[in-house]
């Protein structure tokens, strides 16, 4: 079973270092790690989707999810019945955003920039109903902004069927891979084009609900949802 205990938090605060461990550490690219915790934080807040990997039976299994961060705890919900949320345990949680394809002279200089989020730990059931709700209307936040305000509030029969869990982001790093190839230098001389071709996010026009009743325009807060990245 998980476990429903409390835990002990690394304080919400962006001048404290993220952990070192075996686990986060970077042995290859050091460079490229991060120890500022408010790079974490930012990361995860322009995040939409996590994956989520656990272990069922002694397989391993990743899972795409939604998630919401209150402070210095990643919250994660499922249905009850979710083998995969209750095999109990440690988890991994991997949340990556790409900013460029790095195209590279040479085969085995190719690479990706982008900024990646890698985190450990053991989530324990949240029994709180207020925490519950708190956590469900962060999940709710980070996919459309104000949009909890805007919907109907689940029932209890709903919240009896979510599993609502809570993950410490004490054991946490950060990666962040920016810039042009590598390329070597012997290389240089290729007439082989080289660069960095961007990658953008972008949203566009709300498309709504073909069982939508008349006179129900979009509201502001899907009008203006994330503006691109």
């Amino acid at each position: 079973m998980l476990s429903t205990t409390e835990t002990t938090h690394v304080p919400d605060a962006s001048s404290a270092p993220l952990s070192a461990t075996d686990r986060t550490r970077l042995r290859r690219g050091r460079h490229k790690q991060r120890e500022d915790r408010a790079e974490l934080y930012a990361l995860l807040d322009e995040g939409l989707f996590c994956h989520l990997g656990v272990v069922v039976d002694g397989a391993p299994r990743v899972m795409p999810t939604a998630y919401g961060r209150i402070g210095d705890t990643l919250y994660l919900h499922g249905s009850t019945g979710a083998r995969s949320l209750n095999a109990g345990g440690e988890v991994c949680v991997t949340v990556t955003l790409v900013d460029g394809l790095v195209l590279a002279r040479s085969a085995f200089h190719h690479s990706v920039n982008h900024r990646s989020a890698v985190i450990y730990g053991s989530p324990r059931v949240v029994t709180d109903e207020d925490e519950r709700t708190a956590g469900l209307r962060a999940l709710t936040e980070q996919i459309a902004p104000g949009r909890w305000e805007a919907v109907r509030e689940p029932t209890r029969k709903e919240m009896a069927a979510t599993l609502v869990l809570a993950l410490p982001l004490a054991e946490a790093s950060v990666k962040v891979r920016t810039g042009p190839p590598g390329d070597e230098e012997e290389d240089m001389g290729l007439d082989v084009w080289a660069g960095v071709v961007p990658v953008r996010q972008v949203f566009g026009e709300p498309e709504p609900d073909p069982l939508l009743r008349p006179g129900i325009g979009v509201p502001r807060h899907v009008r203006e949802h994330r503006s691109p990245v």
